[in-house]
């Protein structure tokens, strides 16, 4: 039995944190993928040739190789590193809905109009967007409603900048990949003269060389350029709703009207087309 010198240790119960959900796959995106490979494939087939006279491994050699060597050269290794790491989490993309964001914003408006903008601060954490919340805490550190609109204006302005140049990674090895393909085509011809007197050589050999160009071709087309408008693609819509989301911190700070701040956000909505 507890007694005064001797009490019962209170417990204190530790709720544990929901780990973190993993945005699922794009399958948009593995469905083009897919889409694109199988019609190559089955395109070539249809002509009957065998798909392993294309398996030449001088031709890969030369545009894989050389490929990434200029753009290692043409790219710093911050800007190679953080267009990997965009491509990657395009395949799980955060999928936030513009709709749930603007009744979540809508919700910090109510509780400071009806309160005070420091009412918030305690739910702050627990906005699901990761600019949302640094613009709400941003909102409560500023003193001028001016200094805080430039400074959102900035950030929005930065994240685009930061996409577009992951963008540009892709794109500058989408421009080089062709080119060095002809190169291996080049050197696949050269061979072919060295046995210009075997006629059959000849032919064979003509056949073989062009394969570094499809290879310069396919990376170019099916993977780089592709890639590099799929993030800008992906940008636009984000830095739609990075104005979204700057708009309702501004009128959070200005303590507007939940509904005329609604009716503000909302224009950042597709409408449906009237029939």
């Amino acid at each position: 039995m507890a007694s005064l010198f001797n009490p019962v240790p209170y417990r204190v119960e530790q709720r544990a944190e929901p780990l973190p959900s993993i945005p699922p796959l794009d399958i948009w995106m593995l469905a083009g993928i897919a889409v694109a490979v199988v019609a190559v494939v089955a395109g070539i087939a249809s002509t009957g040739v065998n798909l392993r006279y294309f398996l030449q491994p001088t031709g890969a050699l030369i545009v894989l190789g050389g490929t990434l060597g200029v753009t290692l050269m043409a790219t710093p290794r911050r800007a190679l590193l953080d267009a990997a790491r965009r491509m990657i989490q395009m395949l799980r993309p955060e999928t936030a809905s513009r709709e749930t964001l603007i009744e979540e914003i809508i919700g910090f408006a109510r509780s400071a109009r009806t309160m005070s903008l420091l009412a918030i601060e305690p739910a702050i954490q627990e906005a699901r967007d990761p600019f949302l919340k640094q613009a709400l805490a941003l909102a409560l550190d500023s003193k001028n409603r001016d200094e805080f609109k430039i400074t959102l204006e900035t950030m929005v302005r930065a994240r685009e900048r930061q996409g577009d140049g992951d963008a540009k990674v892709f794109e500058t090895a989408g421009g080089f990949a062709p080119t060095i393909g002809v190169m291996g085509t080049v050197v696949g011809l050269i061979d072919v003269f060295r046995h210009f007197s075997d006629v059959s050589a000849v032919a064979t050999g003509v056949g073989t060389a062009f394969v570094s160009t499809i290879y310069g071709l396919a990376l170019a087309n099916l993977l780089f350029l592709p890639a590099a408008h799929r993030i800008r693609a992906t940008l636009e819509q984000a830095s739609l709703t990075d104005e979204l989301i700057a708009e309702g911190a501004l009128g959070v700070l200005d303590a507007i009207h939940p509904t005329l701040l609604r009716e503000r956000l909302n224009g950042f909505l597709r409408k449906a087309a009237a029939a």
